[in-house]
């Protein structure tokens, strides 16, 4: 089985880690929002995933 990183997911989906290239865009890319949209949302919210949903929604 190979190890594929394009397509790996975050470790903790309860999480955004936006340190990581990876996880940055596998969480902008589910919420279909920019990588900068994200990170904002991020830094007003923090980093539970619902939080940063809801706020992206709003």
């Amino acid at each position: 089985m190979s190890d594929n990183l394009n397509n790996r997911g975050p470790a903790d989906r309860t999480r955004v880690n936006v340190n990581e290239d990876y996880e940055t865009r596998y969480w902008a890319n589910k919420w279909g929002v920019s990588e900068d949209e994200l990170r904002a949302a991020v830094d007003r919210v923090g980093v539970m995933a619902e939080d940063v949903e809801r706020a992206l929604k709003h």
